[in-house]
């Protein structure tokens, strides 16, 4: 029976944080004025059990789905395996895999191989302080040639929650992901603070500041995120068997090495050797009226 895991715990005060760092280096807990924030089960080995639906994960050097098999890209052959039901390549290589400790907050992780022919390296930064929680992602490329490369984060928010999405452009479906964006409409445009529909799973773009906010009335919390330049997607699920939603911004947008191979807007980007690409999150809570 392996080892139960690890729990690192971050800040103090009315924002706290607990990470995984022997599996993924991911968010285990985020709770807030004392109440949980993020889907957060009984014990933190159920993230080995259920890896995709609890917590929040960084994801490297991917987001969201590309194919699976074999494909020819930047001059190198992909091979990579399934790991989604719907035989997609999901999310990545370093949710599930151990991290190496950095100190105050920091991990990191070097990886590679398992049908992607390029090695890397990411590093997470965390903090907490009374109100606000800061994430940074660091990927660098460790081959000597250019790699595809996109970097996000996969939070589960806890329902009942209201969700606001500052985008004036969307992929409608994740699982067949349109070349180009559409301008929203109906249940794709996310601009007023509202639960999300049940069944959505869609990328937003052409985003405004902040990209989103979440309020969870029963708790009387707002939150406001703000992002780095270098997000400019975030993309939304809300499975109706799922106590939670996701809400992930990400530097990329679905199918990143298709749209890297047809020249399609929000493919992964091409990462020269020895280059770090970089994202920054903060969320900043503030008490509301309920």
């Amino acid at each position: 029976m392996s080892a139960t895991l690890e729990i690192a715990r971050v800040g103090e005060g009315a924002v706290e944080v607990e990470v995984l760092p022997g599996f993924g280096a991911r968010l285990h807990r985020l709770r807030v004025d004392g109440h949980d924030l993020i889907r957060t089960p009984a014990s933190p080995d159920h993230h080995r059990r259920d890896p995709y639906f609890w917590g929040s994960y960084p994801m490297a050097p991917w987001c969201n789905r590309i194919a699976a098999g074999r494909t020819r890209v930047a001059g190198r052959e992909l091979d990579l395996p399934a790991t989604f039901p719907d035989g997609t390549a999901i999310h990545g290589q370093v949710s599930a895999a151990a991290w190496a400790p950095l100190g105050d907050g920091a991990w990191r992780i070097e990886s590679g191989g398992a049908g992607w022919p390029w090695r890397y390296a990411v590093e997470q930064r965390i903090a907490a302080s009374d109100r606000r929680f800061d994430l940074e992602l660091a990927l660098t490329n460790l081959s000597d040639a250019p790699m595809p490369a996109g970097v996000g984060i996969h939070p589960w928010f806890r329902r009942p929650v209201e969700v606001a999405i500052a985008a004036a452009s969307s992929h409608g479906s994740n699982v067949a992901s349109s070349p180009e964006p559409a301008p929203v409409f109906g249940d794709l445009d996310r601009r007023v603070l509202a639960p999300l529909p049940n069944g959505l799973d869609a990328t937003w773009t052409d985003l405004s500041s902040p990209p989103v906010v979440l309020q969870w009335p029963d708790f009387g919390i707002r939150a406001t995120l703000e992002a780095s330049s270098t997000i400019g997607y975030v993309v939304a699920a809300s499975p109706a068997e799922i106590d939670a939603v996701a809400v992930e911004p990400q530097t990329h947008a679905p199918a990143g090495i298709r749209r890297l191979i047809a020249g399609e807007p929000g493919a992964l980007a091409l990462l020269p050797p020895s280059e770090t690409m970089r994202m920054a999150v903060a969320i900043s809570f503030e008490r509301i009226e309920t």
